[in-house]
């Protein structure tokens, strides 16, 4: 079993390259071109609609109308593992993710991900600062912001989270834009943090909440705020995967 997950990873490593590399060119067209990074976030959803295409996996969105309910979101979710991003990306919206300065470090994507979204360097008080401004200029421009609120992937025990940090809930009372918290049920099980990079053949799941109005709020709601959104993804998690074990002990 290890070995056909072994295969089934390069696999999905080598599906992750080749597909970027094909679009790479069109990322660059939407990048140097003026007023294209709105068209070059669109190709990061066909990109994950290839990739998980390829790979066979599923993913399975419950509550998607919530979404349409108002033109733009601060969307937050749970974070465990390298999928989080790709699974999100799924979303038939312009997204805009807030994710650590490393991934600016890998060959070519972090080019694409530095300059169609917003890269942080959490342990750097002045990049924390610009990312928060960059992240309210486009809300400005209509886009929805993800936000991961635990900070990265921190968690030692998925499903259980890590404590969430404020900024995502500063900044949706700042611009009063509504959060959507959303829970990401089954990534830590498909791929696992753990080093291994190991992928598991399973379906995901994507559960998306009814959208918190945070109208007429200030920064003294954000801790409220903050304990509610935690607690609506925390049981979701803990409710999925006691499925999991229930059916794996049947």
């Amino acid at each position: 079993m290890k070995v056909l997950r072994r295969i089934y990873s390069i696999y999905g490593t080598l599906v992750f390259i080749f597909t970027f590399l094909l679009l790479l060119p069109i990322f660059i067209i939407t990048i140097e071109i003026p007023g294209l990074k709105k068209y070059g976030r669109m190709l990061n959803r066909l990109w994950s609609k290839i990739f998980f295409g390829l790979l066979l996996i599923r993913v399975r969105f419950e509550n998607l109308q919530y979404l349409k309910k108002h033109p733009q979101y601060v969307i937050i979710a749970n974070h465990f593992s390298y999928l989080d991003i790709p699974v999100l990306g799924l979303i038939p919206y312009d997204l805009v993710f807030i994710g650590k300065s490393s991934l600016t470090k890998i060959p070519l994507f972090g080019y694409m991900f530095k300059n169609l979204h917003i890269a942080v360097n959490r342990a750097s008080l002045k990049s924390r600062g610009e990312s928060i401004l960059r992240t309210r200029e486009v809300l400005s421009q209509g886009s929805s912001v993800v936000f991961f609120p635990e900070g990265g992937i921190s968690s030692p025990q998925p499903p259980q989270m890590a404590r969430f940090k404020d900024g995502a809930f500063k900044v949706a009372v700042d611009k009063q834009i509504p959060i959507i918290p959303i829970t990401l049920s089954y990534n830590h099980l498909i791929l696992p943090d753990d080093g291994k990079f190991l992928l598991r053949y399973k379906s995901a799941k994507v559960v998306i909440h009814p959208p918190i109005p945070v109208e007429g709020l200030g920064h003294k709601s954000v801790p409220e705020l903050k304990d509610r959104s935690f607690r609506i993804i925390q049981e979701q998690l803990l409710c999925d995967n006691a499925l999991i074990v229930t059916s794996s002990k049947s």
